[in-house]
């Protein structure tokens, strides 16, 4: 229900960006015809491609959207992942485009008028830009949306590139100087070159499902802040991503002895601290083992009359460790 209304959440937000992508490419065009400058230009043409992957990416959050059924047991998520790939390939392809218009522009210059005109309208755009950007931003991070937070990154960097055409604008009018034009959008173009290629990194890390190492960092600092002490060992512990869904999966050492209530029960607590730290989107696999002989030495469990061994130390767990498919021991870490 939660990770449905979250889906709901990231779909609306995507069509408000999708919409504001739309006004703002046609005040930009207004401002390109009115003042003939390379540099609005290059925003113009920047604000297409916000355009096109603004509606890709409310496609693939409508897709990401869909219960699961058979043919996708771990839902649509991953859609999410494509759609950023294309999104981060259009805005590279567009700072391209922006650095061949700059050097025509500079081969071959012509006359720039309204540039006051031109600024006032440009800059309210970057404002607009930068809002929603912000807003998408937020949203995408706190729903686990990599489709919302790269169409947020995107709007950003336009914003970025916008202040710097607007400054570009203020010294052609004070100054006179055609080249200025060129040159500003040359340097902006390699910016959102640079941004494509992160959001373009990102998606094709989570189609590739490679670990996320900050996201473990901080699941496995939580287990060993509220360690329980039938918590033996910790270990095999994969996270994936299924767009706005995390699957975790690992295996649990707990005393031998425990039944299948009390066994269960270690398992809730320790779900109940994953879902706290990341939302109820979060869905745990957890598979319970019983500790041997060996574990007795790196368990500090008090009142044990199964105990084979004295307990010597206690492993803290990293993320290092916890992904070994071995179960730990003092010379077997």
């Amino acid at each position: 229900m939660v990770q449905s209304q979250q889906a709901t959440l990231n779909f609306k937000v995507q069509r408000v960006v999708a919409i504001v992508a739309v006004i703002l490419f046609f005040f930009k065009i207004n401002a390109w015809w009115m003042t003939k400058s390379v540099a609005v230009l290059t925003d113009a043409l920047e604000s297409t491609v916000n355009v096109v992957a603004g509606f890709i990416s409310l496609y693939s959050l409508y897709v990401a959207a869909k219960p699961r059924d058979k043919e996708h047991p771990y839902g649509h998520g991953k859609a999410e992942f494509v759609s950023a790939a294309v999104e981060g390939s259009l805005v590279t392809i567009a700072g391209f485009v922006i650095i061949y218009e700059a050097i025509d522009n500079f081969i071959h210059p012509h006359a720039i008028q309204k540039l006051d005109t031109g600024m006032v309208i440009i800059g309210l755009t970057a404002i607009v830009n930068y809002a929603t950007g912000w807003y998408a931003i937020r949203v995408g991070k706190k729903n686990n949306s990599l489709a919302l937070v790269a169409s947020g990154k995107h709007l950003q960097s336009d914003t970025y590139s916008t202040i710097g055409i607007v400054a570009a604008m203020a010294v052609i009018f004070f100054t006179g100087w055609i080249w200025v034009d060129s040159l500003i959008a040359i340097g902006f173009a390699f910016f959102i070159i640079y941004t494509g290629y992160t959001i373009v990194r990102s998606s094709i890390a989570g189609i590739m499902d490679e670990a996320d190492h900050a996201m473990l960092e901080k699941l496995v600092g939580r287990m060993n802040d509220n360690r329980r002490e039938n918590w033996v060992d910790l270990h095999n512990l994969r996270i994936i991503k299924f767009g706005s869904v995390i699957h975790v999966d690992c295996h649990l050492t707990v005393p031998w002895y425990l039944n299948v209530h009390e066994a269960h029960n270690e398992v809730d607590a320790f779900s109940e601290i994953a879902r706290n730290e990341f939302g109820e989107s979060v869905e745990l696999f957890v598979h319970a083992d019983g500790c041997l002989d060996f574990s007795c030495r790196i368990c500090n469990k008090k009142d044990c009359d199964q105990r084979k061994n004295k307990f010597e130390k206690r492993v803290e767990w990293d993320v290092h460790n916890i992904a070994s498919d071995e179960k730990h021991g003092l010379g077997v870490i």
